[in-house]
């Protein structure tokens, strides 16, 4: 199978998967992306996010899942360098760039949107 057609078809499932969680639960949004990033570190804890990756890339990579898998691998690798304190600094190690692009898109979005009252 080519590249693009995994990485469609992983990212499709794994977006079908929220909006079914979304449309047949009563799970607000913020719900759902939880429950995303909590599978994504519980499939990345356990060793399985890794091989979708390696079958889907961006498919797999994208989604908010792998955000909790990033979360998983950065406080694993630092933990087994740094110990107990590697699990918190691993965790900001590997998702601050996410994390900085988030709060900076999110002020400006703030001062250029008005808000409606």
């Amino acid at each position: 199978m080519g590249s693009y057609w995994a990485a469609f078809l992983i990212g499709g499932l794994i977006s079908l998967i929220g909006q079914l969680l979304l449309d047949l639960t009563k799970m607000t949004p913020a719900h759902v992306m939880s429950t995303l990033v909590v599978s994504g570190a519980i499939l990345g804890g356990i060793g399985l996010y890794e091989p979708l990756i390696k079958f889907a890339g961006a498919g797999a990579t994208v989604p908010i899942t792998s955000f909790g898998n990033a979360i998983v691998h950065g406080a694993l690798s630092e933990a087994e360098r740094h110990g107990l304190i590697g699990i918190i600094t691993g965790i900001f190690e590997v998702t601050s760039a996410g994390i900085s692009a988030a709060i900076i898109f999110g002020f400006f979005a703030a001062v250029i949107f008005k808000p409606k009252g």
